[in-house]
């Protein structure tokens, strides 16, 4: 609770423990502020912020003082660098505490420091982004940002990922999240919240009207979480990005697909859906790409890392030739080979304007089955981010890409080789571009969100291009509906 008598604020937090035997123990902590920095409040019923800020760096320091903690240097420098760079306004401020930083000697934030960073928070409004990721925070500065996220209005961006809170820290967030209405993107993958906490939000799915994008990869999720996060989204209109990959499911049959397929069918708000690491096989694509035919939102459709065959390549090269509003595909680390590459190419040739992005990465793709991509960049000329490192790039893959980086088909920074040439002979070297290459790293050099190293973001940003009338008249006499659409797709696997 925060309240205000005579210039003075109050925050008092009440962190009771739970869970059990063995669960972390959160303390009681009072923080009282008096006059010695005066700021312009504006205050209304449940209401207390901070318009005109101070200095960040002072106020920092003085709660850690009033809290008789050591100041962390790390947050000290990070705030007094928001001081220089924010300007007069103060507006979308975003404190970026990542834990892997090589900008400034790092002193990973613990429990503790939260406390003191939450205090900070509930003074300054114009604060709307905040990075804690790789860094020490359990259950217990699980709970403080929980409890932060029940009174605030102005945080949006919430990044928590590679921490280790539990399920008792996401049972935390995702209650406060049924509450909340400002904040629109949180990342909590690398926590091993569990089964239970991916149940936990589920259920706020439910209820929260205003978070845009999701991610819970690497939670140890169980398949009971994610068909419970795939029946929530039936119905939940605001979520716009959701990211679901490896979790741990003790299974050989595909329930979770089938589930996620089906969603796909009523869901018409969902642009991303993230599934690696899941075992995919290609029984599950089929469902999936049946259930896409009719689907008119999904833009982003991410299958790294899975077991997909020419089979299951070939189901999805029959949902490309329907021309859906699909703008990137992610196939990396699949095993299409040559087959499926092939048959991927040849809807991309004439039959397909709308996909942006294409990865086909370590794929077992021979010279072959690339020079046959190859050849359909030169017809097809919409799709612009492509990426093929990790195949066999012998000498004809490299002399086709070459030709089309010279003739400008492909733009350096919108692929992931370039070419060199040794004696006469072309080769293909490696450049760190992709679709979402600083996922868990962060560059020692460069920008962090270079459009190269990120080309996800920027294509999903762009409008969707009209289909043409030819492309459109074809569609209609080869499917005049989408059950017709989803029987070719069925026929594909006879």
């Amino acid at each position: 609770m925060v309240t205000s008598h005579h210039g003075q604020s109050k925050l008092q937090f009440h962190l009771q423990p739970r869970g059990g035997a063995g669960a972390p123990t959160c303390s009681r902590v009072t923080v009282e502020t008096g006059r010695r920095h005066a700021m312009e409040l504006e205050t209304g019923p449940g209401e207390f912020r901070v318009t005109s800020p101070s200095s960040l760096k002072v106020r920092y320091v003085d709660i850690c003082t009033e809290l008789q903690q050591a100041v962390n240097p790390y947050i000290e420098h990070v705030v007094q660098q928001a001081d220089l760079s924010a300007g007069p306004l103060y507006e979308g401020l975003t404190l970026m505490l990542n834990g892997n930083s090589l900008d400034f000697p790092v002193q990973r934030l613990t429990d503790s420091d939260v406390i003191a960073l939450v205090h900070l928070l509930h003074q300054n409004s114009y604060i709307t982004g905040l990075d804690l990721r790789f860094n020490n925070l359990s259950n217990c500065g699980a709970e403080s940002i929980a409890k932060f996220l029940l009174e605030t209005s102005s945080l949006i961006d919430l990044n928590l990922m590679c921490n280790d809170i539990g399920s008792n820290g996401a049972e935390w967030l995702a209650k406060a999240l049924q509450l909340n209405k400002s904040l629109k993107h949180l990342r909590m993958n690398g926590n091993k919240i569990g089964n239970n906490g991916g149940m936990d939000f589920a259920t706020m799915l439910q209820l929260n009207k205003t978070l845009e994008s999701l991610d819970l990869a690497d939670c140890d999720l169980g398949i009971q979480s994610l068909i419970g996060l795939a029946t929530v989204l039936n119905h939940n209109k605001s979520l716009k990005a959701i990211n679901v990959g490896r979790p741990l499911v003790y299974t050989l049959q595909e329930e979770m697909t089938v589930h996620m397929a089906n969603m796909l069918q009523v869901n018409q708000s969902l642009q991303e859906l993230h599934l690696t690491k899941l075992e995919m096989k290609d029984f599950g694509v089929q469902q999936i790409c049946e259930q896409l035919v009719k689907n008119k939102a999904l833009q982003f459709l991410d299958l790294r890392c899975n077991q997909i065959s020419c089979i299951g390549a070939k189901f999805l090269a029959e949902l490309l030739k329907h021309n859906t509003h699909l703008k990137i595909l992610d196939l990396a680390a699949n095993r299409i080979g040559d087959d499926g590459i092939v048959y991927i190419s040849e809807s991309l040739r004439y039959l397909n304007d709308q996909l942006r992005g294409l990865s086909v990465t370590s794929n077992g793709i021979s010279g072959i089955g690339l020079v046959a991509f190859a050849n359909a960049l030169k017809s097809n000329t919409s799709l612009r981010n492509v990426y093929i490192w990790g195949n066999d790039l012998d000498e004809s893959a490299s002399s086709e890409f070459a030709n089309l980086l010279k003739v400008g088909r492909l733009n350096p920074t919108q692929t992931d080789v370039s070419p060199y040439w040794i004696d006469g002979q072309v080769y293909l070297a490696e450049l760190a571009h992709g679709l979402q290459m600083f996922y868990y790293w962060t560059p020692q050099y460069g920008e962090r969100n270079e459009a190269a190293c990120n080309a996800s973001k920027d294509l999903l940003k762009e409008p969707q291009s009209s289909i043409s009338q030819n492309i459109e008249d074809l569609m209609e006499t080869s499917s005049s509906s989408g059950s017709d659409a989803a029987d070719s797709l069925h026929q594909l696997s006879n």
